[in-house]
């Protein structure tokens, strides 16, 4: 992955809150879509795209995926660390993400409660 591709994969705000979240430990798809308020075919586009730029990984485990930042090209570009870090939480849709991370992480419900509704993440 080259600098240039790097920045393209950035310009765009959906995969801008999918790091913001992601920098804040795993999630797994479905904790994302509901988190950024997307469809899983809109979130599974953004996900894929950061993939395969390197930006994030994941894991199968039993039925869901589960993503975490690549700190591997966090290091070799580092203005990755200053963006997610610092920049991003400036940003009110981003602040809005991690308040409502926040709630979700603090409730101790899991994807399976996600699915099944018994969370809303609206109100946060």
């Amino acid at each position: 992955m080259n600098l240039v591709q790097v920045i393209k994969i950035l310009g765009d705000e959906n995969r801008l809150r999918i790091l913001n979240l992601l920098n804040h430990g795993e999630l797994c798809v479905c904790e994302i879509e509901r988190l950024l308020e997307t469809n899983q075919s809109n979130t599974s586009r953004h996900l894929n795209k950061l993939t395969i730029a390197n930006l994030i990984s994941y894991e199968k485990r039993a039925l869901y995926v589960y993503y975490k930042v690549n700190n591997n090209a966090f290091d070799e570009f580092q203005f990755l660390r200053e963006l997610v870090s610092n920049e991003l939480t400036k940003l009110e849709k981003c602040k809005a993400d991690l308040i409502k991370l926040e709630k979700y992480k603090s409730s101790g419900l899991s994807c399976e409660d996600l699915k099944e509704g018994k969370v809303c993440l609206k109100d946060a």
